[in-house]
Parts: structure tokens; sequence; C-alpha cells
């Protein structure tokens, strides 16, 4: 869809508002023709001594009204065209957010968060300006033109008319060749503003990390050449912009030095009066706001096109995830995993290959193994952020395909390797999950994630604000507040992913302790490092190069002399020299 069929599109469905702006311009434009004329007449009453007294007291109010009923008009229709246009806005920003809530973790590997702001700022912002201010003095400055210029060429004298327009094919010339300079500058002012708001965005967010590493000198100074390529592309765009008033100022000038030629020659001989060369010399000095209104319409398109160009990809980029399920809701029964496969894009190692497993409905299954042996990545299948390239996941003799994305997403609770907390209350991100929860509820699920008496100790309790990404919380606090949160959830199952790595162990032995009595018909996979966190599990997998290895419960796994036992003896004498 182009920009025009868009803004088209918006009209049809908010005619009603665009009508309204129209037919006040279309009364101010009437209203800006009269004036003229009339002065014109009175002039030529004046040179007549036809015009004093009340007459000419009369006229002169009838000029004034005139002229608060423009002012009028023209706050009216910006009142009108300015809430119309902000609906796009509104409307585009609604579309783009939702589009984004519904891409998966494969669309945002390629897209950067400070690029995808400024989509939702400045360029929306460029296509809202293109749909509201540009369409109305498009017409505003069209139907001015087109007056003005029948008025002059048959109500005063058409053979002034036309040697007052010769300038103008020339001026018409200059704008298309500064509006495709325009065109360009735009779009690299946008995707330069793009680039300064991501390295903006990476740099707060990683603040304490550029503070420790001592990275400050050079993160200022790629914010000042990003800053200064922002700037030098905004005033580049800025200059050719500004290009439009020499062209109008020039074709003015020709055109006033023509008229007063002319129009001179034709008064000396009698074929013009000195009012209608009067009124012809007003009407030439209202041709200057649609030529003015000429070069910025064009500006706003353009910066609007380019800005679109750069929006649209991202609102019909196809979603990494499809929601073509019709299964509405997840009945809790066998997970079973069958031959899967699955390559990250872009990358020729199979993060997992030739994968089976089956876990039973109120079972626990430990996921081990080194890094990068796919255990994260088996996880992110279950959750259907990607799908498997070969084999198939059933939930209950169900393809995981086959449910809704709302079914889905309901039915697992998940907490992720980095536990993300937002910028509220412990209490709120607590019961995240089930907004409707008492405060009870959230202080129970705070005491099975061991994290209830860290939480009495901050400030405010519950109330106290976690800042940005649970910024003033520690790392072990931020991760049992998110499992707190998946466990408020109570969702048939629950996937932990690594989510003990930053708790010592006798917190790690309270929580699963606590898990193992809340999870009666729960089913719950574990995966990580630390084998003590899956030392219960009913069954337990060592996954290597994507591949299963080993399998069984823990007793089972010490048996033979695999990966499993090795890293258990390691992380046992690790364990005891640590203690000692």
């Amino acid at each position: 869809m182009s920009l025009y069929r868009l803004i088209g599109s918006f009209l049809r469905r908010h005619w009603s508002a665009y009508a309204g702006s129209g037919a006040m311009l279309v009364g101010i434009a009437l209203l800006t023709v009269w004036i003229p004329r009339q002065v014109g007449h009175m002039v030529d009453a004046l040179a007549a001594q036809r015009l004093g007294g009340w007459t000419m007291a009369r006229e002169l109010a009838l000029l004034v009204a005139a002229g608060a009923i423009v002012y009028f008009l023209r706050v009216g229709w910006r009142l009108q065209l300015y809430a119309a246009a902000y609906r796009l806005g509104v409307e585009l920003r609604q579309r783009l957010y939702t589009r984004l809530s519904l891409q998966g973790p494969a669309f945002f590997q390629t897209s950067r968060t400070g690029n995808l702001m400024a989509l939702a700022t400045n360029d929306i912002d460029a296509v809202e300006m293109a749909a509201g201010e540009a369409m109305l003095a498009g017409f505003d400055g069209t139907l001015t033109l087109v007056l003005v210029v029948a008025t002059m060429s048959l109500g005063v004298d058409p053979r002034l008319a036309a040697f007052a327009l010769l300038p103008f094919p020339l001026m018409a010339l200059s704008f298309w060749w500064i509006s495709r300079h325009v065109h360009e500058a735009s779009r690299l002012s946008l995707e330069r503003f793009g680039h300064l708001n991501d390295h903006v965005q990476e740099t707060l967010s990683g603040v304490r990390t550029v503070r420790a590493l001592g990275l400050l000198d050079r993160s200022t100074a790629r914010f000042s050449q990003l800053a200064s390529g922002a700037a030098a592309a905004s005033l580049d765009a800025q200059r050719w912009e500004a290009a439009y008033e020499p062209a109008v100022g020039f074709t003015l000038t020709g055109a006033t030095v023509l008229t007063l030629g002319v129009g001179g020659w034709l008064v000396w001989h009698d074929q013009l009066t000195v009012g209608q060369l009067t009124s012809f010399s007003m009407y030439l000095g209202q041709l200057i706001w649609p030529m003015f209104a000429a070069g910025w319409v064009l500006s706003l398109v353009q910066r609007g096109t380019a800005a679109w160009n750069r929006l649209q990809p991202v609102l019909d980029a196809p979603l990494t995830v499809d929601d073509h399920g019709t299964v509405p809701q997840v009945e809790p029964g066998p997970l079973q995993v069958t031959h899967i496969a699955f390559h990250y894009p872009g990358q020729s190692r199979a993060a997992l290959r030739d994968v089976s497993l089956r876990l039973e409905p109120g079972t626990t299954l430990g996921l081990v193994g080194p890094t990068g042996a796919g255990k994260s990545t088996l996880l992110r299948l279950l959750l259907r952020h990607h799908a498997p390239e070969t084999g198939d996941i059933t939930w209950n003799g169900v393809a995981l395909r086959d449910y809704t994305l709302d079914a889905l997403r309901d039915a697992i609770a998940w907490v992720p390797q980095e536990a993300f907390l937002f910028s509220a209350t412990v209490a709120d991100n607590i019961a995240l999950a089930r907004p409707g929860a008492t405060r009870e509820q959230v202080v129970e699920a705070a005491r099975l994630a061991a994290v209830h008496d860290d939480i009495l100790r901050l400030p405010q309790g519950y109330d106290t604000p976690v800042g940005e990404r649970g910024v003033t919380l520690s790392g072990g606090q931020r991760q049992r507040v998110a499992i707190a949160r998946a466990l408020l959830a109570d969702a048939p199952l629950l996937l932990l992913d690594d989510a003990l790595s930053a708790v010592d162990t006798e917190t790690e032995a309270r929580i699963l302790a606590h898990l193992r009595q809340a999870r009666v018909g729960r089913t719950v996979v574990i995966a990580g490092h630390r084998l003590s966190a899956v030392a219960d599990a009913d069954h337990t997998v060592v996954l290597h190069g994507g591949r299963i290895v080993e399998q069984g419960d823990h007793a089972a796994l010490l048996g033979h002399d695999g990966w499993y036992a090795r890293q258990w003896r390691y992380q046992q004498l690790q364990a005891s020299l640590d203690a000692s």
C-alpha cells in the first residue's frame, strides 16, 4: 500500500471531518477572492469621487467583517483537521504496537529497538503531517490558485493575467527538482535518527556495564558522531526544503515586474483602470500562499513518503510464528516431542537434531548439558517462539501448531534466563499474569519462591517500586520474583530456563522443595547447568551438540560414567570446597 492509498482510505473513513474542513476552506477562498475585488471597486469609486460618508464606512465595515469571518474559519478548519489527522497517528501507533507484540523472537533478532521507537515517533509524525496539513494545504492552495487566477483572467484582464503567469512554469520545474532531493534527504534524516535512537537506548539500558568497563568516553564519542550525522542529515533536509522559498520569491518578483510593466502600459492607454490594476496586484499577492503551499505540501508529502517506506515493511512483515491454530484451550496431558530438528536462521549448525522425549502430566523433566547444547532452544520450541523444521511436538495428542497462541500462552508459565521486571512495584510484577490476584495470593507465591523475606526488607515491602527492569533488586531477587510470578499464574506447564543460576544452593534447595509441594498436577521442565536443581526430577535428559546423549533418573545417570556423572562429581567437589 502506498502513502496515497493509506491517506485515501483514512479520508473515506473520516470524510465528515475533511468535508467540514474543506467547506470552511471554500468559504475562506471565496472571501479572499472577494476582498481585492471590493478594494478595487472602492479605489475606482474614490477616484471618481462617488464614495464618501456613510457609504465609505459601510464598505470598510464589510471588509472588516470579511476579515473576521476568515479568521474564525481558519481557526475552525485547523481544529477540525488536526483532530482527524491525530487519529491517524493514533491508529498507526496502535497498529505498530499490535504488530510488534505479535512478532516472535526471530523478528527482533534483526530489528533494533531504537529504530522501532523512532518509527513510532518521528516516522508516524511525518505520515500524520502528510495526511493532515499536507492534504488540506494542498486543497486550500489549489482552490485559492484556481479562484484567484480565474478572477484575474475573467474578472480583471486576461492579457495581464497571461503575462503575469509566464514565470510560473519555471517555478513548477524547480519544485519538481527540489522535491526529489527533499525525499532522499528526509529518508536519510529519518534513518540516522533511528541509528541515534539505537545507540541511546542501548547505552541507557546497559549504563552500569558501560561504566564498569570504562567505556563512557567511547560511548560519548560515538554518541557525538551519531548526533552530528543526524543533525547534518536533518539540516540537509531543511536546506532543501528552504529552497522552495527562493523559487517562490523569484517567480513572484518576475510576475510583479511583468504586472507593473504591462499593467502600467494598459492604464496609460486607458485599457485598464487604476482600481483594476490595484485589484490585480492584490490578487498577485494572494498567489504567495498557493505557491508556498505547493512547496510545503511537496515537502510534507516527500517526508511522509520516506517515513511510510520505512514504516510499511514493519507493519506488513509476516509473523515469525503463525497463529492459525483452532483449538481454543489446552487440556493437560502427555507432552510428546518426536524427532524434531531446528536451525537458527543464518546458522549452518543445527541447534537440535533428532530429539525425542515424552513427559507425562504432573512429572518433572530435567534438561542439562554444556553451554550451547540446545536446552533453551527446546524450551523455545515448546513455547512456539520458533517452529521445528522437522518432527512434531504434541500436547495431549494435539500438535502445538493446532492450538491458538493465546491458549498455549495461557497454559505455560515461563521463567527465562534473564528475568525481566517492569517498572512497577514488587507486588504488581508478581501479579502480572493474574492482575486480579489478592495480596494473600501474591505473598504465598513469594513464599514459594523464597523471596518473601527479602521483599519485607525493602523500604516499602511489596509496594516498593523496582525501577526499570528491576534495577533496584539483585540478580537473585529478580529471578525469584520472576519465579513467584510464574507460580502465581498456576499454568499446567512450568518452564524454568536456568532460573536458579543467580541464587545460592541453600536458597535453591528451599525453592525446589516448595516447587515439589506446589506442583501437584503441574508438569515442570527445569533447564540448567547446576545438577542439584534436577536431582529430584522424574526424568533427566542430557543434551550435547543438539542431540540427546544420556537420559534417565538421577540414580541411573550416576550409574555409568557419562557427562552427567562427571559433572555431578565436579560440582559436589566444588560445593565441598566452597563450604570449607
